[in-house]
């Protein structure tokens, strides 16, 4: 048991270690809201797993892998993202981004919890890989140790992803001390680009699969 938990932490980190729009979004927010960024993102990411872990037990994982699926979520998420995006461009055009007190984000906490869950749910990688790697690893959890290997199994993806996101966060987060107001307006603009950079290429890849 202990094996499917290291394994599964290991495999977790691989994951959770390569650029995608949910680091680029903590980045962004950890730096203008503070380190509970990445707790309260990756919490919306662990609660989507979670229903993601469900479905797949109940048997849903052949559905999630059709390509229609695959189509629908690109489509949708490439969309989501260029308007995340858009939006922080937006922020920046009208002098909204700023670097905000930590008193003053306490009230974000709901808002960043759902942008994890949706921002999640709109990578169509999130769905592959979890119904490529992600089953295999729990069909395999299972069989050794029931409900009980599931959940080591979780746990240690949880214990990756959690780890990782909050350092990134804490990371980005005492950056607050030495940005003035313009270096953090060019970063915004930066990572929104790059947000719509993944958004494009979503759109891209379910264009491919739509023509094909």
């Amino acid at each position: 048991m202990i094996g499917i938990f290291f394994q599964s932490l290991l495999i977790g980190y691989s994951g959770a270690v390569m650029p995608g729009p949910l680091l680029t979004y903590n980045i962004n927010q950890s730096i203008r809201v503070g380190v509970r960024s990445g707790l309260l993102l990756i919490t919306g990411h662990a609660l989507l797993e979670l229903v993601t872990i469900t479905l797949l037990i109940f048997g849903l994982g052949a559905f999630l892998s059709t390509e229609i699926s695959q189509i629908v979520i690109g489509l949708a998420g490439g969309t989501v993202l260029i308007l995340f995006g858009a939006l922080m461009v937006k922020d920046v055009i009208q002098g909204k981004a700023k670097l905000d007190m930590p008193k003053e984000g306490t009230s974000k906490s709901g808002s960043l919890v759902f942008n994890g869950i949706v921002i999640s749910a709109m990578n169509p990688y999130f769905l592959i890989w979890w119904t490529v790697v992600g089953l295999g690893l729990m069909t395999a959890a299972n069989k050794a140790y029931g409900l009980i290997g599931i959940a080591v199994f979780f746990a240690g993806h949880m214990l990756a992803d959690f780890s990782w996101y909050v350092l990134i966060s804490f990371l980005a987060s005492r950056t607050r001390t030495i940005l003035n107001a313009k270096a953090y307006r060019v970063i915004v603009v930066v990572l929104a680009l790059v947000l719509v950079g993944f958004g494009v290429s979503f759109l891209l890849n379910a264009g491919a699969k739509l023509s094909a």
